[in-house]
């Protein structure tokens, strides 16, 4: 048994577009039928979603085999939470609310073993195939993915410097908190707002590092495309539920 290839890092290493989806269903079912749908990777969030660790488990489980990563936004930058997910086999984590490159810095040590870092061992997690890939521990850190998440204007300010950081391999846009700190709660769409992201979405790329958002606009994620954005989610679940079940139920009532 050998080391799990990260696809979604090679991709982004290969300098290839990698097009997701946000996952707030916590749901293995529904994570295994979105696994299939063609997407290249599924974000399964544990910031604003119910989602736990008894819970993500089989949402990993279901998706082996479909054509979709699996991401995994921790609730916070926390040793402990990066631990566990990082023994159940998560291979990439989308660390929320960095502001700092001492705050990226400290997120990827928390996925490194010592002497890199502090990520704490355990003798035969499941990301180890229970013991059976050869030289995890020392092989590990090549296939995991830190991408952390920039959605303050302090975040802005420190830009260059977190996306600088050895071992962060790209700096998501949160356009929601952003539209918040800038002034604009609610409103994503704000031309101030839309600045920001440009912006930001060119200094991440001269800095040689993946950029990614998430929106649910269509024209506005093909113009972060054509910006340059390598990792875009599109869509997510709940929303795709409620829109799809809403107008079905709207043809039959009208």
């Amino acid at each position: 048994m050998d080391l799990p290839i990260n696809h979604f890092k090679q991709a982004l290493l290969a300098g290839q577009r990698q097009i997701g989806l946000w996952s707030h269903l916590c749901n293995h079912i529904s994570a295994e039928i979105l696994a299939g749908c063609g997407f290249d990777w599924l974000l399964l969030d544990m910031e604003h979603s119910p989602n736990e660790l008894p819970d993500l488990l089989p949402q990993l489980m279901a998706m082996r085999g479909g054509s979709a990563s699996a991401i995994v936004r921790p609730p916070w930058n926390d040793m402990v939470t990066f631990k566990r997910l990082l023994d159940i086999g998560v291979q990439t984590l989308l660390v929320p609310y960095v502001q700092t490159a001492q705050e990226a810095a400290q997120a990827v040590s928390q996925t490194r073993y010592p002497p890199e870092g502090v990520r704490g061992f355990a003798g035969a997690p499941r990301a180890s195939g229970y013991g059976r890939v050869p030289g995890y521990a020392q092989r590990c850190a090549q296939e995991l993915c830190v991408l952390v998440q920039v959605e303050t204007v302090q975040g802005l300010a420190n830009l260059e410097s977190i996306a600088g950081v050895a071992g962060v391999d790209g700096v998501f846009i949160g356009p929601g908190d952003l539209s918040a700190a800038l002034g604009h709660l609610g409103n994503p769409r704000h031309p101030e707002v839309l600045a920001a992201i440009d912006d930001a979405i060119a200094r991440i790329r001269a800095c040689g590092k993946a950029a990614g958002i998430l929106t649910g606009d269509e024209a506005l994620a093909r113009h972060y495309l054509e910006q340059g954005c390598l990792f875009v989610a599109v869509g997510a679940d709940q929303n795709l539920l409620r829109d799809s079940a809403q107008a079905l139920c709207a043809r039959f009532k009208t």
